[in-house]
């Protein structure tokens, strides 16, 4: 199925959760925000929310400066 992350289109198997799709980008769930088809989601239902083909996810890294 096909994704679009950030822009970007990509290709994941077929039943793959918000968390799987984190773990595939080498991402940490806990450093990020996420936001799925216009809808921010709670950082609590990335396991059980699944993902369908065309969806748009946008992700976006806290970065720490000082």
């Amino acid at each position: 199925m096909q994704v679009t992350v950030n822009g970007e289109i990509m290709s994941f198997p077929s039943n793959i959760s918000l968390l799987q799709l984190l773990e595939n980008l080498g991402l940490n769930p806990g450093s990020v925000a996420v936001e799925l088809n216009g809808v921010i989601v709670d950082r609590d239902s990335y396991e059980k929310t699944g993902l369908g083909n065309g969806d748009v996810v946008e992700i976006v890294r806290f970065v720490g400066g000082g």
